[in-house]
């Protein structure tokens, strides 16, 4: 008998032993329809771009001010690299018209957020400890 067997029969039945019972197939919804009714202040919404003309809902969602979009660029950048970097160019270009921010993380991915938001980049090297440790991996090839 599986741990979630044995927890369903202590809980008896009712709404939860539904829940373990969508466990012992593989997969459990979590609470979408408590969600629904409150006030959601943001949003993180993912997008694809196949061709330029996908970068319009990704615009308009990123001036209404709550989407944070996680963006996929794979498909555009396996077709065409001009249409690419034209793509990315608008991006830029309305995040920082509505004072936004906009950053790649990975090979194929971009985000893209509204103002009051920022994306983190680590921790900025002071510049004298960026060249001390640039020093020492020069110093660990020299023998």
């Amino acid at each position: 008998m599986g741990f979630l067997s044995k927890l369903k029969e202590k809980l008896g039945t009712g709404s939860s032993s539904e829940m373990f019972e969508e466990a012992e197939h593989g997969y459990v919804e979590l609470g979408s329809e408590s969600a629904a009714g409150t006030n959601i202040e943001k949003i993180v919404r993912p997008f694809v771009i196949e061709e330029f003309e996908n970068i319009k809902p990704i615009l308009d969602s990123l001036r209404d001010g709550r989407t944070i979009a996680l963006i996929n660029i794979k498909p555009l950048k396996d077709k065409d690299l001009v249409e690419l970097k034209r793509a990315i160019n608008k991006l830029k270009k309305t995040c920082d018209a509505i004072g936004g921010d906009i950053a790649g993380f990975g090979e194929n991915w971009i985000a893209a957020v509204p103002e009051r938001i920022s994306i983190y980049r680590g921790p900025k090297p002071a510049k004298e400890e960026g060249k001390k440790a640039e020093g020492m991996e020069v110093a660990e090839y020299e023998e």
